[in-house]
Order: structure tokens, then C-alpha cells, then sequence
């Protein structure tokens, strides 16, 4: 597995759509996602099969801790399935698209495991602008 890696910029049509890269529907070995916001700044396209881990995750909380009963709610309450349709583009519904303020172009990030969608000018501050010493993490990471 290679995993999601690489960021592409698309354009978000006027009915909500954006075109899912065809290198992330590849590496998904699947039509089926889950789409959600449970960062501030920007949404969260899990395959089907990473969902299916991080909801047994999500039962697990649920199990062991009575409080943890509403942050799920919570948390399932903002998923949406989503699959491509045959332009291979998925459906960001109003909601989510308000809430990661992305209209126009959105930029989808690979991250491993799962795609970020992010509004281009907010990734270049949040993540840009916060990457700390990269050439020190590289180095320790890459030897």
C-alpha cells in the first residue's frame, strides 16, 4: 500500500462537487467513503475500509466510558457517505461546506490513510504556516 499521497487542487462546481483525483479512488479499493468534519479547519474523506476501523474505535469510547455516549453522537451526526459518481466527483453537502469554508477551489491533500479537503488560503496558513522546523523533522525521519 502506498497510501494517499499528493495534493491536488479542483474545482468545486455550484451544486457542491469536486472532483476525487483518480490516484485517491485507486488507492481507496473502493466506492464507498465517509466524509466529516472532526477538525476545525477542514473535512476528513476516510475510505470504507479506514471508516470501518475508526467506527469500531468510536463503539469502543462508546462501550467503555457513558460520557462518551454524545461525543459520538456528536462526531457521527457530521458524517455523510459519499461515493464518486461516474466523473469520478463527490458530493460535499452545504453543511460541511460551510463549516471548512470551501468554495471555488479546494485543495485535496493525501495524508496517508485518508484525503483532507481544505480551503487552499486557510491550508497555507494552518498547516504552512504552523509546519515548524521541517528540514529537522525530515532529517530525523529520513536519516
Amino acid at each position: 500500500m502506498s497510501g494517499f499521497v499528493g495534493q491536488y487542487e479542483h474545482q468545486m462546481d455550484e451544486k457542491g462537487r469536486v472532483s476525487l483525483p483518480s490516484a485517491f479512488r485507486r488507492e481507496a479499493d473502493s466506492d464507498s467513503f465517509v466524509l466529516l468534519q472532526w477538525e476545525q479547519d477542514y473535512l476528513t474523506l476516510f475510505p470504507a475500509k479506514k471508516w470501518g476501523e475508526v467506527q469500531e474505535r468510536l463503539l469502543e469510547f462508546r462501550r467503555g466510558d457513558a460520557r462518551a455516549w454524545n461525543q459520538v453522537r456528536m462526531i457521527v451526526a457530521n458524517a455523510v457517505e459519499v461515493s464518486p459518481d461516474k466523473q469520478g466527483r463527490i458530493l460535499v453537502p452545504a453543511a460541511l461546506q460551510a463549516a471548512a469554508e470551501l468554495s471555488g477551489a479546494v485543495l485535496l491533500s493525501g495524508n496517508i490513510d485518508r484525503v483532507e479537503l481544505w480551503n487552499p488560503a486557510r491550508y497555507e496558513k494552518t498547516v504552512r504556516g504552523d509546519a515548524g522546523d521541517i528540514a529537522d523533522f525530515a532529517h530525523r525521519l529520513f536519516g
